[in-house]
């Protein structure tokens, strides 16, 4: 029996990995869990799994709960996630936390020898060097939940000693695939939130549309698999059924293929090594009929060369970069400001930008704050 730590149980990945678990109630148990401001679900998820712990982002929600749930010990806040992930008996900690706040929590749970299910982009985008450092010290166990990197992380089981000549990223194209420059001037959010395939939290479905969401990838799947970026290419895959690829030195490739489910790399994550049966849909070759491929756009899409830029730049560029689309996404959402005006502000602030390398911890998280501190529009 596994014991599983979940932070961010209401969000997509969370709610989803907990449908993972019901449905093999005999290989895995919830250990702890943590939310937000979603108290409602995270009622409900508590009277269902009965955690040993669980942690909410406010005191008073903490205090509210532990009175309806006198067995189960709670906490609050940055601190309270901490001691969910590194302070529990949990085996796995999956790690389902927007932005920034995942970072610290899942460097302790390391720390602590726990496995990691990684489905917060912002940890290797704007910590990998340290995380991976202490992976490597600790020899733990970091899982890719992305579909794509879960994908990748497949086609390489086996093939580790064999040199990857590329690896072929796929991605949707979001909605706004094919938009010339200005039609992108006149997108609205609603139109921004409506992904074509895949049901996600609405940061993570803005980033898809801006395509950042597939640079952050970049950046990620340069430290999961030790990549260099002019190795690692985007092609843009409407269907969403090859997750990723990987071409070797043979120029063989190889690719993971499925349907548009998040249950799919969190179940792998989950029962790794071993794979765990699931009942959704199977992918119908003849339904489908055909696959198809693109170049992404660049010149429409900056975020992506952004992001390809901040990777080669290294340092604290990718710091930066997260930090800066982070605050810019959001104010998309509170509609202060035009889609667009998330990458042409970016490219301003990249350019601003002052670099610093070898970076520890508290620098990355001194960076980040900094970096908000400054976005004015």
């Amino acid at each position: 029996m596994k014991k599983i730590c979940i932070l961010g149980s209401t969000g997509s990945i969370g709610t989803q990995a907990l449908d993972v678990v019901e449905r093999n109630s005999e290989l895995f148990e919830v250990e702890s869990l943590t939310c937000g401001t979603n108290i409602d679900l995270f009622r409900t998820q508590l009277k269902k799994y009965s955690p040993a712990f669980a942690v909410t982002a406010l005191e008073e929600d903490a205090k509210v709960l532990k009175k309806e749930f006198p067995k189960i010990d709670f906490s609050y806040g940055l601190e309270g996630m901490i001691l969910a992930a590194a302070g529990t008996d949990c085996d796995l900690v999956l790690n389902s936390l927007m932005g920034m706040m995942g970072l610290r929590p899942t460097y302790e749970a390391i720390r602590a020898k726990k496995n990691i299910a990684l489905a917060n982009k912002e940890t290797l985008v704007a910590g990998g060097a340290v995380i991976m450092e202490a992976v490597k010290k600790n020899e733990v166990q970091l899982l890719p939940v992305d579909s794509e990197h879960s994908a990748i992380f497949q086609c390489l089981q086996g093939n580790r000693n064999n040199a990857v000549h590329r690896i072929l990223l796929t991605a949707s194209g979001g909605p706004f695939r094919g938009y010339t420059s200005q039609a992108l001037e006149e997108v609205t959010l609603e139109q921004a939130l409506h992904h074509p395939k895949w049901v996600m939290g609405n940061k993570i479905t803005i980033d898809s549309a801006s395509l950042m969401n597939k640079g952050l990838e970049i950046i990620e799947a340069h430290w999961l698999f030790d990549v260099p970026a002019e190795k690692i290419q985007v092609v843009v895959h409407p269907q969403s059924v090859i997750h990723s690829m990987i071409e070797f030195k043979d120029r063989s490739i190889l690719a993971q293929l499925g349907m548009p489910d998040m249950r799919g790399p969190i179940s792998y994550a989950f029962g790794f090594p071993n794979r765990i049966e699931n009942t959704f849909e199977s992918v119908d070759f003849f339904k489908l009929g055909t696959l198809t491929f693109e170049e992404a756009d660049t010149d429409v899409f900056s975020c992506l060369r952004l992001a390809y830029d901040a990777l080669e730049a290294g340092g604290s560029y990718p710091v930066a970069l997260n930090a800066a689309n982070e605050v810019l996404v959001q104010k998309f959402l509170d509609k202060k400001i035009k889609f667009t005006d998330i990458q042409n502000n970016l490219e301003i602030i990249m350019q601003r930008h002052k670099p610093m390398y070898h970076l520890t911890l508290d620098d990355i998280l001194d960076i980040d704050a900094q970096t908000r501190t400054e976005i004015l529009i």
